[in-house]
């Protein structure tokens, strides 16, 4: 076994995964954006918190 089977093998994994996502279009597309969003805001929303903590703890620098 040498690396051009190892990276094949990867290639035809990731082809086969692929083939289950081409039946959903852009809901895919979609739904990956939607989750990153949602992500984000309720990343800020926590950075948000902790700067508050820290003003009021006087821990900000």
């Amino acid at each position: 076994m040498n690396m051009t089977d190892v990276f094949n093998g990867i290639g035809s994994f990731f082809q086969w995964t692929f083939q289950f996502m081409k039946p959903l279009g852009f809901g895919a597309n979609l739904f990956f954006w939607l989750l990153i969003i949602s992500l984000i805001v309720v990343w800020l929303r926590m950075q948000v918190k902790f700067n508050k903590e820290a003003r009021t703890n006087n821990t900000l620098k």
